[in-house]
């Protein structure tokens, strides 16, 4: 903890919307940034050096990256809800 009058102050996190995604069986995280993303969607998302479909499980928004237990740096992002 750090004590108000030592002059330092509290590290500021990130928040993010963590998407938990169905690809082919596999189940994997991503941040998105598509505001209306929801459960039942198909979204591409990137995999090694290409793309793939999967459907969104469940989105959980306004998380900030010290409450997820994969590092944001680690993790992709949603490329775009698929028609």
């Amino acid at each position: 903890m750090i004590h108000s009058l030592s002059g330092g102050t509290a590290k500021e996190y990130n928040v993010y919307d963590y998407a938990k995604v169905d690809v082919d069986g596999k189940i994997m995280f991503f941040i998105s940034d598509i505001h209306d993303l929801k459960a039942g969607d198909r979204v591409e998302v990137p995999i090694q050096n290409t793309t793939e479909v999967g459907v969104v499980i469940r989105v959980d928004k306004n998380v900030t990256e010290q409450n997820f237990p994969i590092p944001a740096k680690r993790m992709k992002y949603i490329i775009r809800i698929v028609n």
